[in-house]
């Protein structure tokens, strides 16, 4: 019993580090590049890239492969999610997501 409920638990652990890396890949995907430069921070491609590996480690480290040393990078591979959420993020945030353009001037009916 001890065992599955271990089992559980690693497992879910798994899936919200995946979640965690997906959701932080898409945001990066969504900044625009000066964004980046601006802040000083890494190429967007460079976090692209890391975020990408990440992603792809924690999709390894999901059940059944749970049971091997793959686990163990999962741990590891959380981290540039981290930084991204933590120091990245907060610094590009402000420049948008470099989707549609919203209107210049004032609007509606005169």
């Amino acid at each position: 019993m001890l065992g599955s409920l271990q089992f559980l638990v690693l497992a879910a652990l798994a899936v919200v580090v995946l979640v965690v890396q997906a959701v932080a890949f898409v945001d990066a995907a969504r900044r625009p590049a000066n964004a980046y430069v601006s802040e000083g921070k890494l190429k967007k491609n460079i976090w692209l890239i890391i975020l990408g590996v990440a992603a792809v480690i924690g999709f390894l480290g999901l059940p059944p492969a749970m049971m091997t040393s793959t686990s163990f990078f999962n741990v590891i591979a959380v981290a540039p999610a981290i930084i991204y959420w933590v120091d990245v993020r907060p610094k590009i945030q402000p420049y948008g997501t470099g989707g549609g353009r919203r209107p210049q001037g004032p609007t509606g009916g005169w």
